[in-house]
């Protein structure tokens, strides 16, 4: 049985850590572990997730997780019955109460020991492929994947094959060439026949070819094959090396581009300029005959460079960019093979694999994220695979495997302090001591451990990092990472834990770091709009979004601003500076009045903001009113607050909550859920958008409606049921809060409850 392992190192002497392993979980198989009981009820998530499918819902309820945790914490959920509102009866104080005492208690429920919530964080179907690729060219595909893994990680491919026999982009999306391709040649890895009893393998093959076969997958598409074997270089457009070894002042040079863009084409840079590929095995050459419509060697792979098959096609190729390309394919590649040229590839090499092993030793090889961090074992096995580098990475590959009722998946990296943040707000916003036990003790001691305590080692600008001291990253210290509203989320937390009782909170944080990350926010702060950016001073050069090379995201090229960025550092600053009047007040005020502006100069003419870390309007929306709200901006004295407002209760359905689809991001335009569907985690984001907005004040009915809609849709033990979507990235990549659907429901009832209620 599989049993969820939190803040543990384990004795292999290629890991470490800076703050003893507090937020890592890590996933093992005990194959003595678990009562027939036990095992039934694990069957029984899994059967309820294939219910839920059939119903319209990809995503997994993460029930492996809370089901251990539960039983772990002994916190009783069923001795207080739900409360259930008939169609005639209105709302009322005593069923909000129960709704809200019966949320925090399974929020408190589903805690872990070190004091973070685990959940996943996945969604995207091109996540799991590459680690399972580098782990079969390394030839360590068997040593750390036991044969549970495989099982599970087959079980996860196979449940989310579509209908058509493809694979998505993400697991709401439909079928597209790099879905389709990399999970076909996932299962042909973790040893599925190429005709399997139950044909799905066969159908994932017809649809490839059916499509023009795996020469259309899109670019990352195209590295990843090539690095297999079951593609040509010759066929890949240039990622040329030689870019790290320009001087930044280069209006081209990658140290300007967004760190997730940096990171990714780093180790591709790499392998790109090696060439590299691993064996060809007898799989591999089964795979090349298996994906390809025409005998590979016949190919014309120069003609396949710039295509890219429809289903995946979202970001065009410009004509600049086909001629950039064609120029360095053309007239700067041939060159590198001769003498003395190849003395500036093999320098342009070194620098690359320089700053990758900076970048992996200052992360404790967790990397970036998930695909940085299978294109840097890629690197580090072609560079030297007996090499400590590689043997350090993988020691971090637990890290990256969640399990779900839906099986095991590659997740980004984890979002143990964003989830943690959010919990820990909505616990204190239900005012409810008596329910909190000792789960506020344990999120305080989780975020404090959690603030990074120093910068990157070295010259780290010259390494294409920036200062990070005070931050707090998306997940735990180890990742190391800032990322600003995450900083903001924090230390709003903190500041909260600061009024209220030692024996509720534990020991308060120091001030001296509540005022490190003061300084961070500056950093990121854009002098020109106001707004904040996300993980490093924004780059005020747009233009160069057009040289975005992915096809398959967009907004990647430059780090830029954001709406829920800057509300979120917009409450922290203002909570911050009524605590701390004198600490650089003045700096402080400057620097809100200049992002308020930023969210009034963002609004769109519908009165929404657009979000860009979750779908959509709504999000951006809620985002946007909650800052307003805490700069002092309300209903009767903001133009931009009333067009939020409005633009919410113009989208409310008919049975009183929200709904919005993930092609909403991908569209730019706000799109309902099907059958204008309700969204319980964006019900709440809209109840606390029009709350920020004075809507209790003003005429509470659509609240009362949709507080109606959360209290009806709660479940007998506490919990929410699991919906749609509701994270994305790059508009493109859509991603998994399980955690969302707990935290966001009990903030906005407990809100709802102190606004409306309690005061009556």
């Amino acid at each position: 049985m599989w049993k969820l392992k939190i803040a543990e190192g384990g004795k292999d002497p290629y890991l470490f850590s800076t703050n003893n392993f507090v937020g890592r979980q890590t996933w093992e198989f005990d194959p003595i572990a678990g009562t027939s009981e036990e095992k039934q009820e694990v069957e029984n998530a899994r059967q309820y997730f294939l219910n839920r499918q059939k119903e319209g819902y990809q995503a997994s309820s993460d029930l492996l997780m809370r089901i251990q945790l539960i039983k772990e914490n002994g916190i009783d959920l069923l001795s207080i019955r739900p409360a259930r509102l008939k169609e005639e009866e209105e709302v009322n104080y005593e069923a909000v109460t129960i709704a809200v005492r019966k949320a925090v208690r399974l929020n408190c429920a589903i805690q872990a020991k070190d004091g973070h919530w685990p959940a996943e964080h996945a969604g995207p179907l091109f996540f799991t492929p590459p680690l399972i690729i580098v782990l079969y060219i390394s030839g360590t595909i068997n040593t750390h994947l036991t044969k549970e893994h495989k099982k599970e990680l087959i079980r996860y491919i196979y449940n989310h094959q579509n209908e058509d026999g493809g694979w998505g982009f993400h697991i709401e999306g439909h079928s597209t060439m790099m879905g389709s391709t990399l999970n076909y040649i996932s299962l042909r890895l973790l040893g599925e026949g190429a005709d399997d009893k139950n044909g799905a393998v066969s159908r994932g093959r017809k649809w490839i070819l059916d499509h023009g076969g795996a020469t259309s997958i899109s670019s990352w598409g195209k590295i990843y094959l090539s690095v297999l074997g079951v593609y040509e270089w010759e066929g890949c457009n240039p990622v040329p090396p030689e870019f790290w070894i320009f001087p930044q002042i280069f209006p081209f040079h990658p140290a300007k581009m967004w760190c997730y863009c940096r990171t990714a084409y780093m180790p591709m840079s790499y392998l790109y300029g090696r060439k590299f590929h691993g064996p060809i095995t007898d799989l591999v050459l089964d795979l090349r005959k298996e994906i390809h419509c025409i005998p590979y060697d016949e190919i014309n792979w120069n003609k396949h460079r710039h295509d890219c098959c429809k289903e995946d096609l979202f970001y065009p190729h410009s004509t600049i960019q086909d001629m950039l390309w064609d120029g360095l394919h053309y007239i700067s590649e041939p060159i590198f093979k001769y003498w003395p040229f190849t003395k500036f590839r093999e320098r342009a090499l070194k620098k690359a694999i320089e700053l990758i092993r900076y970048n992996a030793q200052e992360t404790r090889y967790i990397t970036m994220a998930c695909i940085e961090k299978c294109f840097q074992m890629m690197c580090w096995w072609a560079e030297n695979p007996n090499g400590d580098e590689f043997k350090c990475h993988l020691a971090r590959v637990p890290d990256f495997l969640w399990l779900s009722e839906d099986g095991m998946k590659v997740q980004t990296f984890g979002s143990q302090l964003w989830d943690c943040v959010f919990a820990t707000q909505a616990i204190i916003s239900s005012n409810m001591p008596e329910e909190y036990g000792d789960s506020l003790k344990k999120a305080n001691f989780y975020i404090k451990e959690s603030q990074i305590k120093n910068n990157p080692t070295g010259d780290f600008s010259k390494m294409c990092r920036q200062f990070s001291k005070g931050a707090w990253t998306f997940t735990d210290q180890d990742h190391g990472w800032p990322v600003s509203d995450c900083s903001a989320e924090a230390l709003k937390c903190l500041l909260l834990l600061s009024k209220m009782p030692d024996e509720i909170t534990g020991e308060k944080a120091n001030n001296e770091w509540l005022y490190e990350v003061i300084n961070f926010f500056f950093h990121v702060q854009s002098p020109a709009s106001g707004g904040f950016a996300t993980w490093e001073t924004p780059i005020p050069q747009p233009y160069l979004q057009k040289l975005n090379p992915s096809e398959v995201f967009a907004d990647i090229v430059v780090e830029r601003e954001h709406i829920e960025n800057t509300s979120s550092i917009i409450q922290a600053l203002q909570a911050f500076k009524r605590l701390h009047p004198t600490h650089r007040k003045t700096e402080i005020e400057i620097s809100v009045a200049k992002a308020v502006r930023y969210l009034e100069e963002r609004q769109l003419s519908n009165g929404s903001w657009y979000g860009y870390w979750g779908i959509c309007f709504i999000y951006g929306t809620f985002f946007a009113l909650v800052g307003l709200e805490s700069a002092g901006k309300t209903y009767s004295n903001s133009e931009t607050v009333r067009k939020g407002v409005k633009f919410l209760l113009s989208i409310q359905n008919v049975e009183g909550g929200w709904g919005e689809s993930y092609k909403s991001c991908t569209s730019e335009v706000y799109t309902p859920l099907d059958g204008n569907q309700a969204n319980l985690v964006q019900t709440s984001w809209a109840m606390l958008g029009l709350m920020a907005g004075g809507q209790a004040e003003r005429d509470p009915i659509p609240l009362h409606k949709a507080a109606k809609t959360l209290i009806n849709a709660q479940m007998d033990n506490g919990d929410f049921p699991q919906q749609n979507f509701t994270g994305a990235s790059m508009r493109n990549c859509m991603l998994h809060y399980p955690r969302y659907r707990n935290a966001f429901t009990l903030r906005a009832l407990a809100e709802y409850r102190k606004r409306l209620w309690a005061l009556n």
